[in-house]
């Protein structure tokens, strides 16, 4: 294991011993009725911007307006901080070592009985708490964790709006921008992304990337890269006993067993892969 990965999960562990820290941001603030954040559940806040050329905080903007209908569909954050903090250390550990270390993550485990996990554009990444208690270690939660970082680093959310033609060259959120017809292309487009990232799904060859991409990122984190599809075996034998799929993995994903077959060709990559963290006891005390 090389210096890079010892540091990385040697401050994680050193992070895991500190009390539990109160969750911070965007999603805290649903609770103060004058906030931006509520503002935007009711439907105050309209946002629109460009794909290709959007700056971060516009990209942020949307994912944030995508993350609340994720709140309405899946549920509220879990009043467990001790995993939710848990969580975030996990994830942004994997994120550092991603192809887009550069921006501010936020992960949030939301009370839910379907099995998914989705990320929203700039950096919001929503894991469901049925996923947790399938995941059995830490480098199972690296592996889903970093699959959806590969999404908002790969900016696939974003890429799907523009093939979709949603979009019409603006780069940056202001209120000029939502003046006449924007403002209704804008409702159009938040409400088709949120078909695509909850229901339909994205494009499947957009999943076998961001699969190929966890595996990497997991792997230069100093995971087993194993971990990723040990969670997609257990997922696919969930599956066969699950009688609704409706809004979960087996709906928003590609066929398990396809992702599995590429998953373990791409394993050939990583020899000393049995050498590398695995930390279930770890996950266990934490996520539990």
């Amino acid at each position: 294991m090389n210096a890079k990965r010892i540091l990385t999960l040697l401050c994680l562990c050193a992070l895991v011993a500190l009390p539990a820290m109160a969750a911070a941001g965007f999603l805290d603030n649903l609770l103060d009725p004058n906030s931006k954040e509520r503002k935007m559940l009711s439907g105050a806040q309209n946002v629109l911007g460009s794909s290709q050329q959007m700056d971060y905080k516009s990209e942020r903007a949307i994912g944030e307006r995508l993350a609340v209908e994720g709140l309405r569909r899946y549920g509220m954050p879990t009043t467990n901080q001790k995993m939710q903090h848990y969580v975030n250390l996990v994830g942004m550990s994997v994120a550092m070592n991603s192809a887009r270390p550069d921006i501010p993550y936020r992960f949030v485990v939301v009370e839910s009985p379907v099995q998914n996990a989705f990320a929203c554009p700039g950096g919001i990444i929503f894991v469901t708490s049925a996923l947790m208690h399938t995941i059995q270690s830490e480098a199972q939660l690296a592996g889903i964790l970093s699959h959806e970082v590969g999404h908002v680093a790969l900016r696939h959310a974003l890429k799907s709006i523009q093939r979709a033609q949603f979009f019409s060259g603006v780069g940056q959120i202001t209120a000029a921008t939502m003046k006449g017809d924007k403002g209704a292309q804008f409702e159009s487009m938040i409400s088709d992304m949120q078909n695509v990232l909850f229901d339909k799904g994205l494009d499947q060859n957009m999943e076998y990337e961001a699969d190929a991409s966890a595996m990497e990122t997991a792997y230069r984190t100093g995971y087993n890269p194993a971990g990723l599809m040990e969670v997609l075996v257990e997922l696919k034998r969930i599956e066969a006993s699950s009688p609704d799929k409706k809004g979960s993995w087996f709906s928003t994903h590609p066929p398990l067993a396809s992702r599995i077959a590429k998953n373990q060709a791409q394993m050939k990559k990583y020899q000393d892969a049995a050498k590398l963290a695995v930390l279930a006891d770890r996950f266990k005390s934490q996520a539990r």
